[in-house]
């Protein structure tokens, strides 16, 4: 008898111990916090003289040029440029050579005043009508004035159609920050998910600011003109300045910057939608009004309705002040936010949430906090297998420099964090899964320093796994008997 409550003692304790041992590995205790201390350049801004952001040769020549995508489906893209001394020509030549523009199209002209600063000349054109996975060149400006550039379309949408994104935030345009955008470039990334705080040029004053602005645009064109940055706003876009007299917000970013809100029903131009490839990527806005009921909430709600996981089983949301983060920068800054807004997250499966605003590199296990409120509940996060992962990439480069002060100890959720300037890529493979890289800017080398592979919400469980298996199975049979094989 005594040898029976010993044996059932003793798998009494391993059973006590394997539920101790799983609780722990499941709820993400085994997270990093990489000592890695980088050898950084001074966060202080380029010289205005620097090559980096120099003027382009010619009279009025176009400058600042960036594309974003035009439309809800990939098939279009807005051109955008500055000429300085005059509006100049307001004409896009594009075709599939760079010898023989054959379409042309045409926008409008914008210019906006920022304190006692004019800006340029600014053109959007919609380009669209465009077909699926081709080389387009371009041909913007007069005369000899006038400069040439391509892009690629995304590939049609499907539920297979690999595509490599990248992620940066938080840039600014410090050396720490061309140091980020040539190592981005030498990456596979195909389209730019851009997560906020862009030239940070509110942190000059008067005439300063714009000046910054088109530094700025200078500065990133050696990416922009080549391929879609995927645009969100953050803080430093916001430029509230009544000592200037400056206080309608966003205004040098919504003059620069334009978004296809419209394709997506938005009825505003910082939170909306677009379908790239296999993805559905949905923009949020942390600046704008965002509590149930109000137009951001509203137009969320039924975006997430909209998306259609066998088409586009990838769902993405970008936006800029994290939700979860274990640094003493912006602590908590995302609670409200995380409040409103993650329930919806879990109940339609988002695989993964990129932000920024923190100015380091974090990423957290799938976890949720939706069971909280103030009367019952659990008080803390919890290993959730619906939940997406978040990801916070808010370390471009800035001048504010880095948030190396992370809280102890290191929360459950946190999977890995670090002080360090970097940029990540996601590369799509397929329906069920893709592979995700965070990289360290180390001293001129890109090092792949937070990787793993990242599941799909969708297809990732076992009656989508199962139907997916059916139907290839069925496509088999369909060609053998087809080809008579």
């Amino acid at each position: 008898m005594w040898k029976d409550k010993g044996m059932g003692f003793m798998l009494l304790h391993l059973q006590l111990v394997s539920f101790v041992f799983l609780r722990f590995v499941n709820s993400g205790s085994a997270g990093v916090t990489s000592a890695f201390v980088r050898t950084e350049w001074p966060s202080t801004d380029i010289p205005l003289d620097n090559e980096a952001l120099a003027v382009p040769k010619g009279y009025n020549s176009p400058q600042q040029v960036h594309i974003t995508q035009g439309d809800y489906d990939g098939k279009a893209v807005l051109i955008t440029w500055v000429t300085a001394e005059a509006p100049g020509s307001n004409t896009v030549h594009y075709g599939k050579s760079d010898s023989n523009y054959e379409f042309t199209a045409e926008g409008t002209v914008t210019n906006y005043t920022f304190y006692n600063y004019m800006s340029g000349f600014i053109h959007h054109i919609l380009v669209d009508g465009l077909e699926y996975d081709t080389k387009y060149f371009y041909k913007i400006g007069d005369g000899k004035s006038a400069r040439e550039f391509w892009f690629r379309t995304p590939p049609e949408i499907g539920p297979d159609a690999p595509y490599t994104f990248g992620i940066i935030g938080d840039l600014g345009q410090t050396y720490n920050s061309l140091s980020t955008v040539e190592h981005y470039m030498r990456s596979e990334g195909q389209t730019v998910l851009f997560v906020g705080d862009l030239s940070y040029a509110d942190r000059y004053n008067y005439n300063d600011v714009g000046v910054r602005w088109d530094t700025w645009g200078r500065f990133v064109e050696r990416s922009t003109a080549y391929q879609p940055w995927i645009w969100s706003a953050g803080n430093h876009e916001i430029e509230y300045m009544p000592f200037m007299g400056e206080t309608v917000p966003f205004k040098s970013y919504l003059h620069r910057y334009k978004t296809p809100f419209a394709a997506s029903k938005s009825t505003n131009p910082l939170w909306y939608a677009i379908r790239r490839a296999s993805a559905h990527i949905i923009v949020l806005s942390s600046y704008s009004p965002f509590v149930k009921y109000t137009p951001q909430w509203r137009w969320l709600v039924e975006e997430l309705k909209s998306v259609d996981r066998e088409k586009t089983p990838w769902l993405i949301v970008i936006m800029h002040v994290p939700i979860y983060n274990s640094n003493e920068a912006h602590f908590m800054e995302g609670e409200s936010m995380r409040s409103v807004y993650e329930r919806l997250f879990v109940h339609y499966k988002v695989d993964v949430v990129f932000a920024g605003h923190v100015h380091a590199y974090e990423r957290s296990y799938r976890i949720s906090n939706i069971h909280y409120n103030v009367s019952s509940g659990d008080p803390y996060p919890v290993p959730d297998k619906s939940a997406p992962v978040y990801i916070t990439v808010g370390d471009g480069g800035n001048q504010e420099g880095l948030a190396g002060r992370f809280r102890d100890p290191q929360p459950d959720y946190s999977a890995f964090r670090e002080a360090s300037y970097g940029h990540s890529t996601l590369a799509i493979k397929n329906r069920t899964h893709a592979i995700y890289h965070w990289n360290r800017n180390d001293d001129g080398k890109k090092v792949a320093t937070d990787s793993f592979t990242l599941y799909n919400q969708y297809w990732g469980n076992n009656r989508r796994r199962r139907k997916l298996k059916k139907n290839h199975l069925h496509k088999i049979i369909t060609e053998v008997l087809t080809n008579g094989l």
